[in-house]
């Protein structure tokens, strides 16, 4: 009885050899030893099931006994090879990102505020189109200031206090 390509795929699949299974748990190894090794906090955010949430507590109490940790991360890595890691990968790497999309924030405040300090009038009036929430009669008088002390060579307490106000206020 001939073969479909559909059977040839599941047979290729299902062929693996010995070396490539055992690379395939080692690296599922080194990625439980990465779970095990991020923090208790790290760890709650990640979607993780009820069985690995269980296996990280024991890792967590296990994890001064070197060899009983080293069998019970090979566990991890076989209860992990049945396990969906996409939303896993994401959760970390959102975690991972989190800094980078804090200091594009900053810079991006930094800007407006220059822009705010150095157009006037123009700037604030879309600023405060796009966002309801600020005080028309706040943010001129700490662009006027800010502005002020730009002219007079001493950056500091109103360009801060701009730069807080923007903060609480643009999302």
């Amino acid at each position: 009885m001939p073969h479909s390509t559909n059977d040839i795929d599941e047979l290729d699949e299902d062929l693996k050899s010995k070396s490539e299974i055992k690379r395939e748990m080692l690296q599922l190894q080194v990625y439980a030893q990465k779970l095990v090794d991020m923090s208790k906090h790290q760890r709650s955010r990640l979607p993780l099931t009820d069985e690995l949430k269980a296996d990280m507590i024991l890792a967590d109490k296990i994890h001064n006994k070197h060899e009983a940790l080293r069998r019970h991360i090979r566990h991890i890595a076989k209860v992990l090879l049945e396990t969906d890691l996409e939303p896993i990968n994401h959760a970390i790497d959102v975690m991972a990102n989190k800094h980078q999309q804090e200091t594009a924030k900053f810079v991006r405040l930094e800007q407006l505020r220059d822009e705010l300090i150095d157009k006037g009038g123009e700037s604030i009036e879309a600023l405060l189109a796009n966002h309801k929430s600020m005080d028309r009669q706040q943010l001129r008088q700490l662009v006027r200031q800010a502005s002020k002390e730009k002219k007079a060579e001493k950056v500091g307490k109103y360009c801060r206090d701009l730069f807080a106000y923007l903060k609480k206020h643009t999302k």
